[in-house]
């Protein structure tokens, strides 16, 4: 047997054979459930046993080029404790990634050549994604950055054309397919159409051929989502759009994410890529300032009740790894190990109590529910149930005028749940008819709210709490 068959296999036995010791919030992490697959309500991600997938992404794009083991060690800890699931990181990365060497001092290619691995280059991307899977946590692995693909920003240089991505994708499939802890993420933050279309197509068929099991989708360009030319592609097995970093209204969200819910065939979509903490807004930050926790907070939750399977994070210094020494991209300030422990990546774990404690995969967009003539697209009210309950998320403390008649229950049971600190307050319970206007506890920037409406014939737990039924 082979070298690296026999290093893999000696970490998914290490891994299962701790894999109860593992846990977050009391509930084991066990891959033993079988691989990811898409539901058969083609809406949500699920083991094959039928257990739920919260996808709680970071975007630790320059993961594999600039960390130590080391380091790598210490960040991958840190999300974990934070409750995330998936890295999403790149293995030809943005950053000068094929000429400066990783934290070992090797390069990934051999002479820039798709079809020379650097084994030494691949044996640390092996060792990261040991690691992970070790903690329990997915690895969303992007083959490559746009830029080798087509340059138009950044240091390039492009390598790929149809016939070498297809036998790179197929090296890369191989090596991989074994880890149980692999998403594969084709794209990197570029277009897929024009002369594109070819390369990025031929690349996710090279996987495909070497590993038909893992789940796949493709990160788009800003603004843009992988539906606009994959949708109906054999290998795409969810759509992924990118909000980007330009947008504090709801606007992006009716453009890409909900139009993305409606296609047929039916697919599972995520934002992939929304503002980022501690970001300049629209690169502006001397007019538009730095995004914060309530901008992630409200793109979270924006994404997830407007129908997407989950949630990826991002903050601008912890993506590139900055560190003194390294030259800051888009205005980036502060260190990556400084800037870790932002309100913003605590707060995302609120979000994962809340949806986990209800029916997993019943919930639905469910805009139906709020009566209210007008809110401002950058205050925007969004609504989702599942059979017996109602999450409506208010960013901004508006009131929300809700249709209890469109509960489909006799009486509902309220709640305020705090994205802020997870905490549940009992709001009582009422007669589910005709209009009820619940008004949040606190209002203005900053002050967001969840209400929680719930069959009151079920015994729901406080939100935030874990429920038995799934």
């Amino acid at each position: 047997m082979k070298r690296s068959n026999l290093f893999i296999l000696s970490l998914l036995w290490t891994f299962l054979a701790c894999a109860q010791e593992v846990k977050w919030e009391g509930k084991p992490v066990d891959f033993s459930r079988g691989r990811l697959v898409v539901h058969p309500n083609k809406r949500f991600l699920v083991f094959e046993d039928g257990t739920p997938f919260f996808y709680l992404g970071d975007t630790a794009w320059e993961l594999f080029h600039c960390l130590t083991r080391a380091e790598t060690e210490k960040y991958l800890e840190n999300r974990r404790e934070k409750g995330f699931t998936v890295i999403q990181a790149v293995v030809l990365a943005e950053l000068d990634g094929l000429n400066k060497p990783n934290a070992e001092g090797e390069r990934p290619l051999i002479n820039n050549d798709p079809l020379r691995p650097n084994e030494k280059y691949f044996a640390h991307v092996d060792w990261v994604v040991g690691k992970a899977l070790e903690k329990g946590m997915f690895i969303g692995m992007l083959p490559t950055w746009g830029d080798k693909v087509d340059k138009q920003w950044g240091v390039g240089p492009v390598i790929f054309n149809e016939k070498n991505a297809f036998e790179y994708g197929r090296f890369i499939g191989e090596r991989y397919k074994k880890f149980p802890n692999i998403i594969w993420i084709n794209g990197g933050d570029r277009l897929g159409g024009g002369n594109n279309f070819a390369v990025w197509d031929a690349l996710a068929r090279g996987i495909k051929s070497a590993d038909p099991n893992h789940l796949m989708t493709f990160h788009p360009a800003g603004e843009h989502s992988s539906s606009e030319w994959f949708h109906h592609a054999g290998w795409l097995d969810f759509n992924m759009v990118q909000t980007g970093h330009g947008q504090r209204s709801y606007a992006i969200y009716k453009r890409l994410l909900v139009p993305d819910y409606e296609r047929i065939p039916e697919r599972p979509v995520l934002d992939g890529e929304p503002r980022y903490e501690d970001h300049p807004v629209g690169w502006k930050p001397e007019t538009l300032g730095w995004f914060d926790d309530a901008d992630v907070r409200q793109a979270l939750y924006w994404n997830l009740f407007s129908g997407s399977f989950g949630h990826t994070y991002g903050c601008h210094a912890v993506w590139q790894m900055l560190a003194p020494g390294r030259e800051p991209v888009g205005l980036a300030r502060n260190s990556w190990e400084k800037d870790l422990d932002l309100p913003g990546a605590w707060d995302l774990i609120h979000a994962r109590k809340l949806i986990e404690s209800r029916p997993f995969t019943e919930r639905v967009p469910y805009q139906a529910i709020l009566s209210n003539r007008y809110v401002p697209e950058t205050d925007y009210l969004v609504a989702t149930r599942g059979k017996n309950y109602i999450f409506i998320y208010i960013p901004t403390g508006w009131s929300a005028e809700v249709n209890m008649l469109r509960c489909g229950w006799l009486r509902a049971k309220a709640w305020w749940y705090n994205p802020r600190n997870g905490e549940a307050q009992e709001i009582g319970t009422f007669q589910a008819k005709d209009v009820k206007t619940f008004t949040p506890p606190s209002q203005g920037r900053g002050n967001d709210w969840v209400l929680v409406l719930d069959n009151a014939k079920n015994d729901f737990p406080a939100p935030g709490r874990f429920s038995s039924s799934k």
